[in-house]
């Protein structure tokens, strides 16, 4: 039996490919899915490539990275205060402190490294002793919670009425009768013992004190420390502190540098003498104490405020510049 003839496998498919090859559509879809993943591989090589970029960048800074840039920080901050202290007519003090417990900045591991509390701290004619005017009252009320927590006193409406005006409007009636009662050893004697300045109060002599003593006892209250210890004694005077009326100078300063910013201080005015010692808290949660000491210049009543307002503006932007942190954490 004869069988029929069967062409080779190979001619078979070599005559399909030369009809597909003749095929004008067959050689369009061709390019198309040549050309289709040609650009799906070029796409995805950029994505990989942009990954790696951004992987590249987002690395925080080292820990030498950090200190370096504190330094340098620090180091602009020095030279600032050197330059607005150099006629001696200005003590100024710089302390940071940890953020608010919870806040963005506290949130930010980033930001709780850079400003350690403490970590930028600086200071100009910060240890000169100058007249206090009513900062001493921050003292006052020292010796007061100190005595209130050891038993020995008790708030009386009079007496809350007297340390509000004190506080508040800067009245000097409370003061005056506080020192009368328990006399300037006593209170010298109790500064001493909390390493603030002292002798702050001589008999017949205006009140003195430092730039860097008045930090200590800001660095007490906000840290509920020392005399600060009981927390509604505490609470009550960092409250009346943000409703002084006084508010041209460091106030005034931090909210022109960011609004927003919250300041508890107390000032003082005597003669040529404008001060005022702070804490102040950014929207974020940062903080930090600032106090400053202006006489001479012919100031008289508060024209050296808007000088101090000028100072803390200058203070805060340069410490608290958000690309600080932004360009670490790349």
């Amino acid at each position: 039996m004869k069988h029929s003839y069967r062409p080779p496998r190979h001619k078979i498919h070599i005559s399909r490919l030369i009809k597909l090859v003749r095929n004008h559509h067959f050689l369009t879809g061709l390019l198309i899915f040549f050309l289709v993943l040609t650009s799906f591989l070029t796409v995805q090589a950029h994505r990989n490539r942009a990954t790696l970029d951004k992987a590249d960048t987002t690395h925080p800074a080292t820990a030498k990275q950090v200190a370096q840039q504190q330094r340098h920080v620090k180091h602009n901050l020095h030279h600032y205060f050197k330059k607005i202290t150099a006629d001696g007519t200005t003590s100024v003090s710089f302390y940071n402190l940890d953020p608010v417990a919870g806040s963005p900045a506290a949130k930010s591991k980033m930001a709780r490294h850079f400003y350690k509390s403490g970590a930028l701290a600086t200071s100009a004619n910060a240890h000169t002793p100058e007249v206090s005017a009513s900062t001493y009252k921050l003292y006052i009320a020292a010796y007061l919670f100190h005595q209130h927590a050891a038993g020995l006193y008790t708030w009386t409406p009079t007496d809350e009425d007297g340390f509000h005006r004190m506080i508040v409007n800067s009245a000097n009636d409370f003061s005056e009768d506080t020192l009368d009662t328990y006399g300037p050893v006593a209170l010298d004697d109790f500064l001493a013992s909390q390493h603030y300045y002292s002798p702050a109060f001589v008999s017949g002599e205006t009140a003195v004190t430092t730039a860097h003593s008045l930090t200590l006892v800001l660095k007490d209250l906000a840290n509920q420390q020392g005399p600060f210890r009981h927390a509604k004694d505490q609470q009550k005077l960092l409250a009346l502190m943000k409703q002084q009326v006084y508010r041209t100078g460091i106030p005034a300063g931090a909210t022109a540098a960011q609004k927003g910013t919250v300041v508890a201080d107390k000032v003082g005015f005597l003669a040529d003498t404008n001060n005022d010692a702070a804490i102040v808290t950014l929207p974020n949660g940062e903080r930090y104490i600032l106090v400053i000491m202006t006489h001479g210049h012919e100031q008289s009543g508060f024209s050296g405020f808007p000088r101090m307002a000028k100072i803390t503006t200058h203070v805060q932007k340069l410490v608290y510049n958000p690309a600080i942190v932004k360009g670490l954490n790349k």
